[in-house]
């Protein structure tokens, strides 16, 4: 399989074309392509601007500093996520926080915990435009105001954007810090070492440079002149594209403990870049650890091994899958910092990956799907005063009575993300991955519609979604607009619920009276009795 998948890189000569930006690797139209390569050396292009994102971070953590907000969603947010999740903040550096949910408990969460006055918040969006940081950049504006004064209250936040767009002028306008203008040639989930990336984590002490260094490595590796059979990211699309044709559609990834992260990012790339024209390669990321008798011939397990992270168990684990037969691609990092070098590893692949399979790897057809309906539903509220009803089943004994061969169950939750509803929904996911044989995602909401909501309406039919929605604990509204951030959550619940339902996607909705971990257990401990 990836024998073939090789043999066919070496005859289109694939490597050399995609370094050379021949959009006909992908397609003979070069929309969205030929503006879309200038990731394959921005990290080389960011070497340059290291000193001034010392210099930043300097300037923050010496003014006292002791939190960054960052307000991004997809390509914006999740490097960031994956930066803060592994190395945290170095001493005396301000600690990040991701902010990457409008569900109002966790905006609210948020608030609590930091001091606004003392808080440098980043507008991260690459049209300028993304609805989710725009709200929760106008709740967090009015707070800063009233700590600081409207007249320098515009030196809490600075962006990330390109130029042009409403966001630069809105920075402007508002008195930012800063604007970062990010090169316009690179999509958002390929923008991982650009600013999107790198400004936010300089500012907790991280060593960008070491970073770059890393990735720069990877790009020498990886290079066009450099045979395919050696070529770190050419054997690894050839597996993922090879695999892929022959139904081992789910590429499952299995890491370190403090590289757990990594599969956030690593699902929006591969989610929005192969998932699409109904078909191509699904990602399942942070899925508890199963015997390989659970797991189908649909499967295909990239194991991210970080040196000396000392878990005996999930080597074990890794064994027992590949002793079972299962294909298991196995990658080393000497350490943390190695996640430089595997974000373009894995963006080269990926790109790869889509050439081999004929897939567009640079558009995301069926996100925006979503985006409206969403803004249909936040009409009718406005028309009606409330939100509509959506119908759709709503039991999940009924849903997984759907499953077939092949098949996954995402679960996708507008709830508070916490340690105790992670392990609540982990549950879940056990319990039908032990009783149905089949995967299982979790994605929280909206951050999945940024993510992998291109694949549950663009890639196959194989997925069978659960929308879970609560009641929140408390609300808060949205300076500006006519509705809250409950009514903005619960509108991105219902615009993907029914633009699901008009793809004829399997979905059902279960509606919790709370989004606690007991209401969420309960759901867990109950759902292998149901069905």
């Amino acid at each position: 399989m990836t024998e073939e998948a090789l043999a066919d890189l070496e005859r289109m000569d694939l490597v050399a074309r995609v370094w050379a930006r021949d959009h006909t690797a992908w397609k003979p139209d070069p929309t969205e392509i030929a503006d879309r390569l200038g990731w394959l050396d921005v990290a080389r292009a960011m070497q340059a601007n290291v000193p001034d994102l010392q210099a930043f971070a300097e300037e923050a953590r010496s003014e006292g500093i002791r939190h960054v907000v960052l307000l991004g969603m997809g390509g914006s947010s999740l490097g960031p996520e994956v930066v803060r999740q592994t190395f945290g903040s170095a001493s005396g550096y301000p600690e990040l926080i991701v902010l990457d949910s409008t569900v109002p408990d966790t905006v609210m969460a948020v608030t609590r915990e930091i001091d606004t006055a003392t808080t440098l918040f980043s507008v991260s969006s690459k049209s300028g435009t993304t609805t989710e940081p725009l709200a929760l950049y106008a709740h967090f504006r009015a707070l800063v105001e009233s700590a600081v004064g409207a007249e320098n209250a515009g030196r809490n936040f600075f962006a990330i954007t390109d130029a042009g767009t409403p966001l630069e002028a809105m920075a402007r306008d508002n008195g930012f810090r800063r604007a970062f203008l990010n090169p316009a040639d690179i999509g958002g989930r390929y923008s991982v070492l650009s600013y999107f990336g790198l400004a936010p984590s300089a500012l907790t002490g991280l060593d960008v440079a070491k970073l770059l260094d890393r990735a720069a490595g990877m790009m020498d590796a990886c290079g066009p002149n450099v045979p395919v059979r050696e070529n770190p990211a050419a054997l690894l699309g050839a597996a993922m594209a090879g695999h892929a044709t022959q139904g081992r559609d789910k590429l499952t990834l299995v890491t370190s403990p403090s590289i757990a992260a990594f599969g956030l990012w690593a699902e929006q790339l591969i989610a929005e870049s192969l998932g699409k024209e109904g078909r191509g390669k699904g990602p399942v990321a942070g899925e508890p650890r199963l015997d390989p008798a659970y797991s189908g011939d649909d499967r295909l397990f990239v194991h991210l091994r970080l040196d000396g992270d000392g878990d005996d168990a999930e080597d074990a684990a890794i064994d027992a899958i590949e002793t079972a037969g299962l294909p298991v691609v196995r990658l080393e990092l000497r350490d943390r910092y190695d996640l430089g070098a595997e974000f373009f590893r894995w963006e080269l692949a990926t790109a790869i990956a889509g050439a081999v399979l004929g897939i567009h790897p640079f558009d995301q057809p069926n996100v925006q799907q979503a985006k409206d309906q969403t803004l249909l539903v936040l009409d009718e509220c406005n028309r009606l005063g409330s939100l509509p009803d959506v119908e759709a089943p709503g039991s999940l004994a009924g849903l997984l009575s759907t499953a077939r061969k092949g098949d996954y169950l995402s679960i996708m939750a507008y709830v508070r993300q916490t340690p105790e509803t992670d392990n609540a929904l982990n549950a879940l996911r056990r319990s039908v991955a032990e009783r149905w044989g089949i995967a299982t995602t979790l994605g929280y909401g909206p951050r999945y519609l940024h993510s992998t909501g291109q694949v549950h309406k663009g890639g196959p039919d194989t997925g069978i979604y659960l929308l879970l929605t609560a009641e929140p604990a408390e609300d808060a509204p949205v300076p500006g607009e006519s509705f809250s951030f409950g009514t903005l959550a619960e509108a991105q619940a219902l615009g993907d619920l029914r633009a699901l339902q008009a793809l004829g996607r399997r979905v059902a909705r279960i509606h919790l009276p709370s989004a606690d971990a007991a209401s969420l257990g309960k759901l867990a401990a109950e759902s292998p009795a149901s069905v």
